[in-house]
């Protein structure tokens, strides 16, 4: 249960109880938000999204069949923010928007890039505009593929800058944003989200709208995406934990797209969802800044990722790993025509060290271990289910 003792700010000043308008609320990171908020805070929320899965325990009445505990500081509508009146009124009700609505898989950059575009940009542009009009403040969430390709990615593959963190770290204020050409239209997300960042920029230069920006770095955890055929579509492919996760479960080996040789860092969603909460907490220090939240002690090529997964795995369901845990698969057989990817993504964590003084904390593989016993507890039953179905039926 939230506190009732007097909370206080970074700099000592009392929290006094918001209501946030929270926009994507059902899925994996609002969720996480959500239940962080009703435990610890006396905030209320507005929880807006098209489906309430991942929140329905903090909505559904208590045990002995009353109201939910958390009745009067949540509550859920039902909206699809691409043609619903009803948004201004609920951003206009709030002291804070957040904004975690998105089209986010990579699979869906090539296969429905007008989708992605419209999801990214088009439909976030309604939020920003009731925001600013109504004098409200805004975290948005953007993205960490805004930052596209690393300089480093141009030079020689054996050129000593390579090794430079200059040419390969990415900094909110500095670094370059560069993605591929037009016709690779994995960047169609990445351009959405760098132009919607740059929309918000400019409402908050030219007309004073309070605002955040959130640059994820791979946020990992229990809820997060889907597993197909099981509570997502079966043709579905989810981003690479998930994925990973669906064909361990499977007993399947993990795909490796071109060799799995990209690297990535990955931060546990507790972690990161600290960092939210102290923006939220904390408009003084977070107000016209872009963090980076993510974990640069977490770096691993999408190839070690598997390997690690799959010794985890092992370890959590008893289940012995197979002979040959990994296959390689080219990115167009993946992804289809036009993808592409960026080389490195890791992080610096200045800006939100210096203003927030956050830090992740969660090493690789107790995320990992924390993510698949969750990701096994919950799926592995229902897979075998499925995968017998087939069989009995012949």
């Amino acid at each position: 249960m939230a506190s009732s003792t007097l909370r206080i700010d970074l700099d000592g000043n009392p929290i006094n109880p918001l209501t946030i308008c929270m926009i994507g609320a059902g899925g994996f990171i609002g969720s996480h938000l959500c239940e962080k908020l009703m435990a610890e805070t006396n905030h209320k929320v507005l929880a807006v999204d098209v489906y309430n899965d991942k929140i329905k325990h903090l909505l559904e009445p208590n045990q002995s069949g009353g109201t939910s505990q958390f009745a009067d500081r949540i509550q859920f509508y039902r909206i699809n923010i691409k043609h619903d009146s009803r948004l201004e009124n609920l951003i206009k009700m709030a002291d804070l928007t957040i904004n975690l609505a998105a089209i986010c898989t990579p699979a869906d950059y090539n296969t429905r890039p007008l989708d992605t575009i419209y999801s990214n940009f088009i439909d976030a542009l309604p939020v920003v505009k009731y925001c600013s009009e109504n004098n409200k403040r805004l975290i948005h969430f953007s993205t960490c593929e805004v930052y596209g390709k690393t300089i480093g990615s141009f030079l020689p593959k054996d050129h000593p800058l390579r090794l430079d963190p200059e040419f390969y770290v990415l900094k909110e204020n500095a670094s370059p944003c560069i993605f591929g050409s037009i016709e690779k239209q994995r960047w169609s997300y990445a351009c959405a989200k760098q132009l919607i960042e740059r929309l918000i920029y400019a409402e908050g230069a030219e007309n004073g709208l309070e605002f955040t920006i959130v640059r994820p770095f791979n946020w990992i955890g229990p809820r997060m995406d889907f597993i197909p055929g099981i509570d997502g579509p079966s043709e579905g492919v989810p981003r690479v934990l998930a994925c990973f996760s669906n064909n361990l479960l499977r007993g399947e080996p993990l795909k490796l797209v071109d060799g799995g040789q990209s690297q990535r860092t990955f931060v546990y969603i507790k972690d990161a969802i600290e960092a939210v909460h102290l923006m939220i907490e904390n408009p003084g220090r977070a107000n016209g800044h872009i963090f980076n939240v993510g974990n640069p002690n977490n770096e691993v090529t999408v190839k070690q990722l598997a390997e690690m997964m799959t010794e985890v795995y092992s370890k959590v369901s008893g289940e012995p790993a197979l002979d040959v845990p990994t296959i390689d698969v080219s990115s167009k057989e993946f992804y289809g025509e036009g993808y592409d990817d960026s080389d490195k993504r890791i992080p610096d964590m200045t800006i939100i060290n210096r203003q927030l003084g956050w830090n992740p904390k969660t090493s690789l593989w107790d995320l990992l271990e924390s993510t698949l016993t969750y990701q096994h507890r919950t799926y592995a039953e229902a897979i075998k289910h499925a995968v017998a179905k087939p069989a009995a039926s012949m």
